[in-house]
């Protein structure tokens, strides 16, 4: 079920769209006919077709100003993606009051911000999709991840209830809920760690394909939620993860 030009007319959003997921996700779906407008901290690094908007998604005011112009540069909107998002590492108890407000801030209110803001300009669109980038760690108990893991099921919560709430607007709202993504942001955690080759092999040990997950690959899946050729899809959420929530494979002998 693909079209290469299934988005032809449309208008997208896309957070954290200047590198990683987000910018894969927004030069697939300009690739696929939209005008794709890019909100991120540092958006320097954005290049046409895609309009680069500077915006913190932790700021209500940075957050409406961005989307307003944005919906004015591509004359609405019907495709906003929140993809915006940070990282953390540790049990409950490694990480202070500030960084649990810190992490919930960006990644469960960044949604929360940029969706609210966009609403007025979905309600008029007749493909609207909201696409939000979860991840397994929702789903799945992954040691040393507990702010984070917390961080992303709020969102997968947030994702069925807008889902459920949107429906009488004609706004769809899915998600996806990736493994462990070979991005960027990945890549400065693996530098990081005291043995990177071995850090990055227990990564893709972990996920029964045995390798990351591209950002290409999660690209793809937030552009078929978003797609109007899946009009009756809302409400889901799509795992790319290599099979690391579902499959348990059997190990060979060593």
């Amino acid at each position: 079920m693909t079209d290469a030009q299934d988005f032809d007319g449309l208008r997208a959003l896309v957070t954290g769209g200047a590198s990683g997921i987000g910018r894969a996700t927004a030069a697939l779906l300009a690739a696929r006919g939209a005008r794709v407008a890019v909100l991120d901290l540092d958006p320097s690094a954005v290049e046409k077709p895609l309009l680069g908007h500077r915006a913190d998604v932790s700021d209500d005011a940075s957050v409406r100003a961005a989307v307003a112009a944005a919906a004015a540069d591509l004359g609405g909107l019907d495709v906003l993606v929140n993809n915006a998002g940070t990282g953390a590492r540790g049990t409950v108890e490694d990480n202070d009051d500030a960084e649990w407000h810190r992490v919930l801030d960006v990644n469960l209110l960044g949604v929360v911000r940029t969706t609210r803001a966009a609403l007025p300009h979905l309600r008029r669109s007749a493909h609207a999709a909201v696409v939000n980038t979860c991840s397994v760690a929702a789903t799945a108990g992954l040691p040393q991840r507990a702010l984070y893991s917390a961080s992303k099921g709020a969102v997968l919560a947030l994702t069925l209830a807008m889902a459920a709430d949107h429906l009488g607007d004609g706004i769809r709202v899915n998600c996806v809920n990736p493994g462990t993504v070979d991005t960027p942001w990945v890549g400065r955690l693996l530098d990081a760690a005291p043995d990177p080759a071995a850090e990055r092999a227990a990564l893709e040990d972990r996920q029964p394909t045995g390798r990351l997950v591209t950002a290409d690959e999660v690209a793809g899946a937030i552009a078929y939620l978003a797609s109007p050729l899946s009009g009756s899809t809302t409400g889901t959420a799509l795992a790319v993860d290599g099979g690391m929530q579902g499959l348990r494979p059997r190990r060979a002998a060593r």
